[in-house]
């Protein structure tokens, strides 16, 4: 595995159970990328890590606090360091005892622009911890999505989710400016698919908040994705800066409101609620560290014109 400097930052107050942790790798582009570690309510129980596929990311979702920037794609054995990182100095108790342990690939960067790499991590992942859920989440940008259809025909541990947040193509082009990605209808295609191979269902992320949490919102979403094929995580947006805390419980509210409507139409339904978003950024998007770095490294033109692959 490649050295690195690991930083540990501050802990949140959600009964002190998820951290941020910070990997800087050394090379021609430094990278600085952040991962996330949760337990529920203890490690042995459940262990949760978030860790990040790119350092930077191209796509600009408007909630996200990378400031648009991208520095490069993260080797495989950089993807892999980070969980294996976490659960060798960090989680408390051997990996192969804890009740469900589950790694996302859903921190920083878009797993679709790394494939290659975040499917040899998936594949040394799941050698090294064969009880581990592996999940990889999506804004579903127009790539060859072969590579991870064939990984997760391999590994029944490979899960997807596809962050969809609207419910229609215009208003979720609000959310994620970027150009050249899946419309809904091809997400469900593709979410389709990966079903009709696996067998097993892939998720869709929507992002409840006043305005896209109406029945009529729920019945344009049930036109495309079938009940039968998709489950869905719902949550709140995860804001770029510190300004979420206040608005967390009322949005919580609403998102348990829209599950309610969900279910009535035959979906099966998660609340997602990131713990530690207000206070250590916990939230996918929320990079403040790396907001932090960029800083000081903005006037060098040559670290900020990766493009992703």
């Amino acid at each position: 595995m490649n050295e690195s400097n690991t930083l540990t930052l501050s802990v949140s107050s959600f009964c002190d159970t998820v951290t941020k942790h910070v990997f800087t790798f050394p090379g021609e582009r430094e990278a600085v990328v952040e991962s996330v570690l949760y337990r529920y309510p203890d490690f042995k129980t459940r262990t949760v890590i978030c860790c990040s596929v790119q350092s930077g990311c191209p796509i600009g979702c408007t909630f996200c606090g990378t400031g648009r920037f991208f520095i490069r794609n993260l080797t495989a054995a950089e993807i892999v360091e980070q969980p294996m990182t976490l659960l060798r100095e960090v989680v408390n108790c051997n990996p192969a005892d804890i009740g469900r342990l589950q790694i996302m690939f859903m921190s920083m960067g878009e797993p679709g622009f790394n494939l290659v790499n975040l499917c040899e991590a998936i594949q040394i992942l799941h050698r090294e911890y064969p009880n581990a859920s592996l999940l990889v989440s999506t804004m579903g940008p127009r790539v060859d999505w072969e590579p991870l259809l064939a990984v997760s025909r391999e590994i029944s541990q490979v899960g997807l989710q596809f962050s969809i947040h609207e419910a229609t193509d215009a208003a979720r082009s609000e959310v994620i400016p970027y150009k050249n990605k899946l419309s809904l209808t091809e997400i469900a295609e593709l979410g389709a698919k990966w079903a009709a191979c696996t067998g097993r269902k892939p998720f869709c992320n929507y992002c409840v908040k006043p305005g896209n949490d109406t029945e009529e919102h729920v019945s344009m979403l049930k036109a495309i994705f079938d009940p039968d094929v998709f489950c869905f995580t719902l949550s709140v947006i995860c804001e770029a800066n510190k300004s979420m805390k206040d608005a967390h419980d009322l949005h919580m509210q609403t998102v348990q409101g829209f599950a309610g409507m969900m279910a009535s139409e035959g979906y099966d339904t998660r609340l997602f609620n990131p713990a530690g978003q207000d206070d250590i950024g916990g939230g996918c998007g929320q990079l403040w560290y790396f907001q932090e770095w960029l800083k000081t490294r903005r006037a060098d033109s040559t670290l900020l014109t990766g493009v992703a692959r």
